[in-house]
Order: structure tokens, then C-alpha cells, then sequence
């Protein structure tokens, strides 16, 4: 593994190009346009205020900046780099912002979600789409671009609207089964429409008839003989008893007082570490709120939130467990790699994690300061990872051969 220098960077907000060409940092209220390869400053973008949201557009040619304090968005375009465009929401204020699949329009959801705005880049014209409701993933598209489905609150009831993308013309609308709807996704093949109220458990369904296949429950005690079950441990370098001189001042990484780590194999029955969730506070910290399917498919990864140091790795085909690792601090973000079975995993540490069929690795990423690994995106190719801290980030190269 390689590690590039560290770059400054704001609230995380560092994004690869769908394409794998480019990478884009907000720095405040600049945006800084890298080459993936070189890392080569190509363009940079001064916005109007601090940058809150940025993303690519599908084709990698516009980049969207948000900044909803001001209820503005700015986009720029890499092919033309004097081009530019301003959207004003005005006093209808702004909370969230996102392309549409085919990277010429922007759809802005105003404050209190009283509706959402969709301005089109080519024609300058714009239109508006009533009553989406207020949750994480209340708005979907076809992977060919060619439907949007939407999720609404009227009346006290759900419903969803389906749209044809192309000219914004509503197709259908049906009220759900739900009680507070919570999400909604398509199909990879966009026939069928996920929609679900939470997922406090993991539930595998068939996609023939619907029907429960396997709850997969994440046990405080795991007894099953067959599960591998890895444990981050940590250890401080040896340094001798004999020195009597002070060292040099030495800092971050190759500090005296930094701690390695590794994994050891525990044989069950092992207990999980687990976080009483706080009735009396809001939105406690309560069932799966990570989860993720291998890129072959294979492996389904999870994260339970009261079980908060702990990844579960179940194998789809025998729909049961198959890898559990336990962190030594909580889980903040883990990632598939789009290419191969290989999992990568942060903590908030100064190290990244990976597993693949083959093993557990813990690595330290080497910098002169403190770096806490709190967020982490691959490279489409798979050759690389992002690893973003609190306000810098810097790219760890990987072996592209494969692990398994």
C-alpha cells in the first residue's frame, strides 16, 4: 500500500468523478478539480459561500455546489470553465439538491419540504412537484434514467408518485401500505420498487414471490462453532528499557505513545459489546443502519447501531454468518470495493481496515499530524480508496491483484 500526501479539504466533502478521472475537494467555499492520476491541480472554482453539498453529474462534464444557508447552487463545468450558473431559491430556502440521471437538471427541495424544484440547464425553464415528504431516501431513479419515483405525505397518509424523466409527466400515483415510510429504491433492472417503513432487522426476501426468505439476527452472544470471528487488538511498540537520553520530538504516527493493531481469531462463544440505546433521547441508537452487498453479490455486510464496534458478514448463498470482526472503536463508515470481494472499514482511528475472504488487514496511514480516518470512498476501478479526517484527506493506493 501507498499513501499520497494530505490535502485540506471541508466537512468531508471529497467526491470521485463516475467516470474515475477526476476528483473534486471543497476547500470553504472553493472547489478544487485534481486529476485522479497525478493529482494535479486542473481547475478551481471559487463559490459564493461555503460549499455544503457538491456532486457529479452522471457524465462527469458539471459539478453541482449547495450551499443552503443562502438558498443558492452554483454549477460548473469542466469542459467549459468560464461557464457557470446560479440557482436563487430565494425566500423558499434550500435543504437538499441533487442531479437528475441525465446531468442537465438540478432538483432543489425547498425548506419544510413544501416542494421540490426541478430547473433544466438546456432550457432555462422550470417546474415544480408538490408534496415530497421529509426522509432519507424518499426519491429514486431507474438506472437508465427513465423513471423517478417519488415519496409523498398528504393527509397524514403515504403515497408515491412515479414520473417519466424525461418530460416530468406523471405516470402513477398510489397511496402505501406504510405507516411512516422511511425509504424507497428501485431494482437494478428498474421493475420492481423497494418502499419500506425501517429496518430495525435484516430480512432476506425472495425476488419471485416476496416472501421472507431469512432474518438474519445479530446475537449479543455468538456460539456458532463455524463463525470466524476476528478482534482488533492493540499493542505499543516496544521501546526499551535501557535508553536513558530523551528522544527527539517526534509527532502523529511515528510518535512514542502510538499504538499498532492487528486482528486475533476468537473461538466462540464470544460476546458482542453492545450500546444501551437512551429512551429519554431522540432517535436512539437502534437496529441495522448500515448495510451493503458485495459487488459479486456474495457477501451482505451490516452494521447494527446498539452493537456499534461490530461488522457482520453473512454469505448470501447459505444465507447465514460468515465473518464477524469486532473494532476496538465504532464503526463510522464501511465500503465494498466495486470491483473485487474486499471490504473496507473506518473507525475514526489513524488506521484503515480491509477484509476479504482471505484475511483481516489493519493499516496505518503515515502522516507527520494526527490523521482519524472518518469517512472513506473507492475509486471505481477498485486501485485505489479515498480516506477523508475531520479536515484532510489523502488517497491510499492498493494491490490490484486479487486478494481471494
Amino acid at each position: 500500500m501507498n499513501f499520497s500526501e494530505l490535502f485540506k479539504q471541508s466537512n468531508q466533502l471529497c467526491r470521485l468523478s463516475p467516470d474515475g478521472r477526476y476528483s473534486a475537494v471543497c476547500v470553504q467555499y472553493r472547489l478544487v478539480i485534481r486529476d485522479v492520476r497525478t493529482l494535479q491541480v486542473l481547475h478551481l472554482y471559487t463559490c459564493l459561500d461555503q460549499i455544503q453539498y457538491v456532486e457529479w453529474s452522471a457524465d462527469s462534464l458539471f459539478l453541482l455546489c449547495a450551499m443552503y444557508k443562502r438558498g443558492l447552487v452554483q454549477v460548473w463545468s469542466l469542459e467549459q470553465p468560464d461557464w457557470h450558473c446560479k440557482i436563487d431559491e430565494g425566500s423558499a430556502g434550500l435543504v437538499a439538491s441533487r442531479w437528475s440521471p441525465d446531468g442537465r437538471h438540478i432538483l432543489n427541495t425547498t425548506e419544510f419540504h413544501l416542494r421540490i424544484t426541478v430547473w433544466s440547464l438546456c432550457t432555462k425553464s422550470v417546474s415544480y412537484i408538490k408534496y415530497p415528504k421529509a426522509c432519507q431516501h424518499g426519491m429514486d431513479f431507474t438506472k437508465d434514467g427513465c423513471y423517478m419515483a417519488l415519496a409523498e405525505r398528504r393527509d397524514c397518509k403515504d403515497y408515491i408518485s412515479i414520473f417519466v424523466c424525461s418530460e416530468l409527466q406523471l405516470l402513477r400515483h398510489f397511496e402505501t401500505e406504510t405507516q411512516d415510510l422511511a425509504g424507497i429504491e428501485f431494482s437494478p433492472n428498474g421493475c420492481v420498487l423497494a418502499v419500506w417503513d425501517s429496518c430495525l432487522e435484516v430480512r432476506i426476501l425472495s425476488h419471485v414471490t416476496w416472501r421472507k426468505i431469512v432474518e438474519l439476527e445479530h446475537l449479543p452472544t455468538i456460539k456458532d462453532s463455524k463463525s470466524v470471528i476476528y478482534k482488533e487488538v492493540e499493542s505499543r511498540p516496544d521501546i526499551g528499557s535501557g535508553v536513558l537520553s530523551l528522544p527527539p520530538l517526534i509527532t502523529g504516527a511515528s510518535s512514542l505513545f502510538s499504538t499498532e493493531s492487528k486482528y486475533e481469531i476468537c473461538q466462540p462463544p464470544v460476546q458482542v459489546p453492545i450500546v444501551k440505546p437512551d429512551p429519554d433521547r431522540a432517535n436512539p441508537k437502534l437496529g441495522v443502519g448500515m448495510i451493503a452487498f458485495s459487488p459479486d453479490n456474495r457477501f451482505l455486510a451490516t452494521r447494527n447501531d446498539n452493537m456499534p464496534n461490530t461488522v457482520w458478514i453473512w454469505d448470501v448463498q447459505k444465507l447465514k454468518q460468515y465473518v464477524v470482526l469486532e473494532q476496538i472503536s465504532a464503526v463510522r463508515n464501511f465500503q465494498w470495493d466495486p470491483r473485487r470481494t474486499r471490504l473496507a472499514i473506518c473507525t475514526g482511528s489513524t488506521k484503515v481496515y480491509l477484509w476479504s475472504p482471505a484475511g483481516c488487514l489493519s493499516v496505518q496511514v503515515p502522516s507527520e499530524g494526527t490523521f482519524q480516518v472518518l469517512s472513506l470512498h473507492w475509486h471505481p476501478s477498485g486501485d485505489s480508496l479515498m480516506l477523508m479526517s475531520k479536515d484532510q484527506m489523502c488517497v491510499c493506493y492498493l494491490e490490484t491483484a486479487d486478494e481471494n
